[in-house]
């Protein structure tokens, strides 16, 4: 193990990720606060819902966090150069991890692999070379890096293409009722919108997907299919670019190919006048039992938290529970209707609640269909009325249609949700049992 795990070999391929990386996450933050999205989502609405159990974050929102994501931007020039590595890529990770953790709204499974990619790029030798710490301290420059290194990137990125390909596996994907939902909405790009709604660009569309990240990391892995696959995944890529304007995450994952691509060829293409690592060393640490310890728990949480929704009541596509850090993508398309209501204990009256004047307008528009969200919603309701000197109970009446479904009741209504625990692990009482056709299709006229 010690022989396979810390042999030396080259380190042209981290180094140049580490470049790409550093110029992709700066883009992330600075473009998040050109497009609006850092204004939208965290400034002016007056309440967002973050992850369970980091209240605290909300007290950064607001105009602070101009600042803030200018800050990440700078980390992220300075990654790119490879300055001051190891400080700026911890605070570029502490800093996007507060971002992911401070609002769901805009949930997206490419934030989760940033923030995991950047904590695990901050402890990865990234700045031994083609850097700026390499060039002022001589001392740290080094052509090589030891295998595990390329091995736990591999096997990341490895296990999001597969979970994302077996999700896919349900049969609103498969008859591509779920893809044709989503191209409607693409209807008047240029030149391409009316291409999206033909039905065999859809079915495409959906059997590319599983294929793609099934066999992907296999086609790079082996050398006879490595070109191919890397000219697949410039396509396959570039099209989710254009298609469902995905950020920087198509690019992110073109450039994964680094670690696929032998140092010669890499050397050759970018880097000519690079050392060329020939050694064959094997440079085993004193602490390399708990590496070791501490990667396999780390993959162990990696493959088995996306399982976990097999383990809750009911459908995950109905409930939403264990949706979340599962690699779920681009799986369903859900719409809600909600009515909030109150009811003061101490006389017991109902009165509607106009929820709406507490929220955003991305907030307003998920609440309707995540039970997570509601549950926090009950909890600031509630909060809200308290300091009014009421102590209230919170009811939720809301209808949920999927893929294009029927709408049906998801909230008992009896069930005061202001006054229910929120079990991470556990399924919610209070969430009703999916109807037998709730993934029934409308009848098209």
């Amino acid at each position: 193990m010690d022989k396979f795990l810390f042999r030396q070999i080259d380190n042209i391929g981290l180094v140049l990720f580490r470049a790409v990386f550093g110029l992709l996450i700066t883009i992330e933050a600075f473009g998040a606060l050109a497009t609006g999205w850092v204004r939208r989502n965290l400034v002016e609405p007056p309440f967002t819902f973050n992850f369970i159990g980091f209240d605290f974050l909300q007290y950064l929102q607001g105009d602070l966090m101009y600042y803030y994501f200018a800050l990440m931007g700078i980390f992220g020039i300075f990654v790119m150069l490879g300055y001051k590595y190891r400080f700026s890529m911890i605070a570029y990770a502490l800093l996007w991890t507060g971002v992911y953790l401070m609002q769901k709204s805009s949930y997206n499974n490419h934030y989760y692999l940033m923030m995991l990619l950047c904590w695990i790029m901050a402890f990865l030798p990234a700045n031994r070379s083609f850097s700026l710490d390499a060039k002022f301290n001589p001392e740290i420059k080094s052509p090589s890096m030891p295998r595990w290194v390329l091995l736990i990137l591999i096997l990341q990125v490895w296990i999001v293409y597969t979970y994302a390909s077996v999700a896919k596996f349900y049969p609103d994907w498969l008859d591509t009722s779920v893809i044709a939902l989503f191209m409607q909405g693409k209807a008047n790009y240029w030149l391409i919108g009316g291409l999206l709604q033909l039905k065999f660009v859809h079915w495409t569309m959906v059997y590319t997907g599983i294929l793609f990240d099934l066999l992907i990391v296999p086609l790079l892995l082996w050398k006879r299919t490595r070109f191919l696959g890397f000219i697949l995944s410039i396509i396959f890529h570039l099209f989710n670019s254009v298609v469902f304007q995905i950020g920087i995450f198509p690019y992110m994952s073109i450039a994964f190919a680094l670690f696929f691509f032998s140092p010669e060829i890499l050397r050759k293409r970018f880097l000519p006048k690079k050392e060329l690592y020939a050694g064959n060393a094997i440079v085993v640490p004193k602490y390399n039992t708990i590496l070791v310890a501490l990667l396999s728990v780390y993959f162990i949480f990696q493959i088995g938290l996306p399982l976990r929704h097999w383990f809750f009541t009911d459908d995950v596509l109905w409930t939403e529970e264990g949706h979340r850090l599962s690699w779920r993508m681009m799986l369903r398309s859900k719409s809600g209707t909600l009515n909030v209501y109150v009811a003061d204990k101490e006389n017991g009256e109902r009165k509607f609640y106009d929820y709406t004047k507490i929220l955003g307008r991305k907030q307003k528009a998920s609440v309707k269909s995540k039970p997570d969200l509601m549950w926090q919603l009950a909890q600031k309701i509630k909060e809200i009325e308290a300091e009014k000197g009421s102590d209230v109970a919170v009811y939720m009446e809301s209808w949920v249609s999927i893929n294009g479904g029927p709408y049906h009741p998801f909230t008992d209504t009896n069930i005061d949700i202001a006054s229910q625990k929120w079990h991470p692990f556990k399924h919610s009482e209070w969430i009703l049992p999916s109807p037998e056709d709730y993934k029934a299709k409308p009848i098209k006229k």
